[in-house]
């Protein structure tokens, strides 16, 4: 069995397969490709060494990679590729999803890139744009993009095999990070799984937040009736486990603008976890955050949010901020991404109604 790195990396992976819910607000994650138990009589050889001689079809050079980026656990410690394996020792393969059979069409689609070098390219993703091809949207999105950019940069590199570390919402905009190798993948995804990255994302909710900052816990996991919807099972009888931090940066009567810290990347974490306590996402759709839900019922009111949600057509979130550690430099990178226009917008438009 070849050890596979893939851009279909996810915590919840079966909803990456589920045609009716093809998008993801933040996923990355590791499974165990495969395990052993070293024979008692085993002598002491490296792990690259004795690793091939199970996974044949893999090269020692892939292998040794996947070492190098922590991958490779051995009773329970990731190790390096010299370590000698002893009798008795317990080797788990920790990989990425496994890629899906689909044909990558490069596709000559404008693409705001804030960083590139050998190992790994940052990009803002526009709203509207999706991230991966699926179900409904098999063109146009980020990855056919990447494709054609790699393409006339004549740069090698199989986006059926590297790529997507994570993954944000169609309508929602900010900061991606890409591999560009097999062992930025594998190290990166190291990273998202234990949840050594920094994000930030910026969102307005519906409603006045009462507490300055806070932390919203409860597992996340399909809506028992409608299955394009996330929902929060606090009593953890369903879903994984999600854990959303927040700040209150500006409160505008009826909406507050907040700053959120992702402790877990679940589906649409943000998006459910806000709706759970009463906030849902100003103008999104899938959650009925297209809705008046707090104001006055007034005519005046009422064309005020129609003109709104025609400035900001789409839920409003925001992937802000972006850190890693690079996995070749081990230098601390970190990228921030200003506010989108259609929010921008908006937000003055609630500045200046408060006033009037």
């Amino acid at each position: 069995m070849e050890l596979y790195f893939s851009n279909h990396m996810t915590e919840d992976n079966e909803y990456l397969n589920d045609p009716e819910l093809p998008d993801a607000e933040e996923t990355a994650g590791l499974y165990e490709h495969f395990s052993l138990t070293a024979d008692r009589g085993q002598e002491p050889l490296r792990i690259d060494k004795y690793l091939h001689q199970f996974r044949q079809n893999s090269s020692r050079n892939r292998i040794s990679q996947t070492c190098r980026a922590g991958n490779v656990v051995v009773n329970g410690a990731a190790v390096k590729q010299n370590y000698r394996v002893k009798p008795g020792d317990h080797i788990a393969v920790l990989l990425a999803r496994p890629p899906r059979e689909n044909v990558i069409i490069p596709q000559d689609i404008p693409i705001n890139i804030v960083y590139e070098d050998d190992e790994v390219l940052v990009v803002e993703k526009a709203a509207g744009m999706v991230v991966h091809p699926g179900h409904g949207n098999w063109d146009g999105t980020l990855v056919n993009a990447l494709a054609w950019h790699f393409q006339q940069s004549g740069q090698k590199s199989d986006l059926d095999r590297v790529g997507l570390v994570h993954r944000i919402d169609k309508d929602t905009s900010g900061l991606l990070v890409i591999a560009k190798s097999e062992y930025a993948l594998s190290f990166l995804a190291k990273q998202f799984f234990n949840r050594k990255t920094s994000r930030l994302y910026w969102a307005f909710v519906w409603g006045n937040v009462t507490d300055d900052v806070g932390t919203i816990t409860g597992n996340i996991g399909r809506h028992p009736k409608n299955r394009m919807q996330m929902s929060v099972y606090e009593d953890g009888s369903a879903g994984k486990h999600a854990v959303t931090h927040y700040k209150v940066l500006e409160r505008l009567r009826y909406i507050t603008w907040v700053e959120c810290k992702l402790e877990t990347g679940r589906t649409h974490q943000i998006r459910a976890h806000f709706k759970h306590i009463g906030h849902t996402l100003f103008n999104d759709e899938r959650y009925e955050g297209n809705e008046i839900l707090k104001g006055v019922n007034l005519p005046k009111y009422r064309q005020f949010i129609k003109n709104v949600f025609e400035i900001l057509p789409r839920q409003a979130l925001h992937a802000h901020t972006l850190g890693f550690i690079h996995p070749t430099t081990k230098k601390e990178m970190h990228f921030e991404s200003p506010m989108p226009t259609d929010m921008q917008e908006a937000l003055e438009k609630w500045r200046n109604y408060l006033v009037t």
